[in-house]
Formats: structure tokens, sequence, C-alpha cells
């Protein structure tokens, strides 16, 4: 008896440690969607991208709980996640600018965007980027600029829009210019009704910004639950009552903010995305906007935003498949759970064997 006693911690401890390697590992499901066929995963040529957003990591203003607790485990979830999808350290790393990255719309200048786009990889002066992995091209854009008035930053965001289009649409139609030169020549002072009829819906690049464009009550949308990770409708009324809680490290903007309606259209007109990946929100939705374009916004990746946090894997195949994962990582509170017991039984282990001698 004595003999298993002694022994117990060292079990403990070995089942400690089996305990955080298997807690560290995500749970991943495929969204299923109509439109995306099976034999696209298989696939050799295909290509993954893992989307992670709103990490809200503290830097300096962190405490002894994301020190020793929060950014330990989300080191292991990274360590994890290397094994699972490859050694991604020396694929592109490219960085969408968010409110809590350069503030309110009201307080911010194109001189101050430039000076914090210019600590990440990719970004332009507007805090815009574009560049293209086993020919597939990504656009990103700085949703905050979206929002602001009439003033030289969002003119800026717009004219990258604009360049954006316009080399979409030279490379796109680069084989029946010479065939449709008449009729170009007649549409050459109307270029934006021009690209709207020679474009079609998701020939455009993937899409990369900070909040979700603004959706319709006619757009197909399907969210997970956050209690039981169950699909449920994606309706205003669920989306207010989530955006109403309070989470830690709310930024300027509230849960429930858009591109406003008249950006949205001019996006989808001019750069007829492929997919459009956002964040923001803290919840993964799934939806379908009107002209077919699907838009997934990616969960937050830090219990400080929620106790269940996650992200999203999208794989790109042939004929403009995309296959997407949404991975979940353990709850915080499951975690505390089990840590509490673990000290609960040490503590007995201490204490039975000076009882047992009296």
């Amino acid at each position: 008896m004595v003999v298993w006693r002694s022994a117990l911690p060292l079990i403990i401890a070995v089942a400690l440690m089996t305990f955080e390697h298997w807690v560290t590992i995500p749970s991943c499901e495929v969204v299923s969607r109509d439109n995306v066929e099976d034999d696209s995963t298989k696939d050799s040529g295909e290509l993954k991208v893992m989307m992670v957003a709103n990490l809200l990591l503290l830097g300096s203003e962190a405490g002894y709980t994301n020190i020793y607790f929060r950014d330990s485990f989300t080191a292991k979830f990274f360590r994890q996640l290397q094994r699972m999808l490859g050694p991604f350290l020396g694929l592109p790393l490219h960085i969408v600018l968010g409110d809590r990255d350069i503030g309110e719309c009201s307080k911010i200048n194109a001189k101050f965007v430039n000076r914090i786009a210019s600590n990440f990889p990719g970004l332009d002066s507007a805090g815009c980027g574009s560049f293209e992995v086993s020919n597939i091209s990504f656009v990103s854009l700085n949703a905050v600029a979206l929002l602001c008035g009439d003033n030289d930053l969002r003119f800026g965001v717009e004219k990258i829009i604009e360049k954006e289009s316009v080399d979409l649409q030279t490379h796109t139609n680069a084989a029946t210019e010479i065939a449709n030169e008449t009729t170009n020549s007649e549409t050459n002072f109307s270029n934006f009704v021009w690209r709207e009829n020679t474009m079609l819906s998701g020939s455009g690049p993937v899409l990369l910004l900070h909040f979700p464009l603004h959706s319709t009550l006619n757009s197909n949308c399907a969210a997970v639950n956050a209690l039981n990770q169950s699909p449920s409708p994606c309706h205003h009324k669920s989306l207010k009552t989530f955006g109403n809680r309070r989470l830690a490290g709310a930024g300027p903007y509230d849960l429930l903010h858009t591109v406003p309606p008249n950006e949205t259209e001019y996006i989808f007109q001019a750069l007829k995305p492929r997919i459009i990946f956002s964040a923001h929100t803290h919840e993964f939705y799934d939806r379908t906007h009107r002209d077919g374009t699907r838009e997934v916004t990616v969960p937050a990746m830090t219990w400080d935003g929620r106790d269940d946090p996650g992200f999203v894997v999208a794989t790109f195949g042939q004929k403009r498949a995309v296959t997407v994962i949404r991975c979940f990582l353990a709850r915080e509170s499951h975690i505390v759970m089990a840590y509490v017991s673990v000290l609960v039984l040490l503590l007995s282990v201490a204490i039975l064997p000076s009882g047992s001698t009296r």
C-alpha cells in the first residue's frame, strides 16, 4: 500500500503530461458544401492555407495567467498544428489589419496606417496587400479604412481595389481580347459596367479582410453554436445576442460591425472574389451571398475571446474548388477543471498517509 502511494505522484505526473499532449490536438471537421467535389481534396497540387483570427495578444500588458497558462498552451497548439499540416515556417505569412491593430477610423490617418503596415510583411502604405501562391491569387484589404468617410485613406484602398480589378480583367480576358476588340471599344468610357458584364462571380482572387461584408436577409448563412458546436441559422437576431456579450479584449467596434453596403457591392463588382475570409465576430460563420460568393468568418483563436477557440484550414483544389475545414481547440474551462482535479488528488495523497499513521 505504501509503495502504491509513493508511486502515485509519478503516475499522476505521467498522466498529466499525456493529458497535455492530447488536449492540444485540435478536433477538425470538413464544412460540407454542395458545390465542392470530394475528388478535389485528393489533388496532388492542392494548396492548404491556415486561417487564424483574433489572437488578442496582450504583449507587455499580459498578466501571469496569460504568460504562464494561456500563452503556453497557445505555443503547444501551434506545435501540434505543425505536426498536422507539416512545417509552415517557410510558407508566406500574411497579416490582415483590424480595428485592434490600427484603432477606430476617426482616430487614424494615412501616415499612422503606413507606420503600422510597414511592420508587417506584404502590406503597402494603405494596409492592403496582394500575393500569389501556387497560381492562386490573394488580395487583402484594410477593412477599417472602408468604414471611413471621404478621406485619403479610404480613397487609397479604393484605388487598390480598382487596380486589382484592372489586373484581373486584363489577365482573364487576354485570350478573348482580340475577338472582342470591337465590342470593348464601345465601352471604354464605362469601365465599371464593362467589368460587371464580362467577369463572372467567383473568377477573382481569394479576398482577405478583417470585417465581414454586409449580408442581406436573402443570404444563405449557417453558424456553429458556441455551446454544442451544432449548425444553426445565422439570423440577425442571433448575431445581435452574441454581439451584446461582453468579451475580453473588445475592440473599438462591436462584433456586429460589417463593411458598409455600398463598399460591399463595390468589392463584389470590382473583384468578383473566388471566396472571402473575414474575422472580427469571434464566431464561425459560413454564408453564401446573393451572387453566389461564399464567405467564411474565421473564429477567434484565443480563450480571451471565447471559451472554445478555433481556426480554419482552406484547401484549394482544381476547378476552383475550395474545401473548408473548421477546427476546434480545447475549452479553457475543461483544462482548468482537469488541473483542479489533479491538485485535489495530490492533496489527498499527501493527507492520507499522515492520517493512517495515527
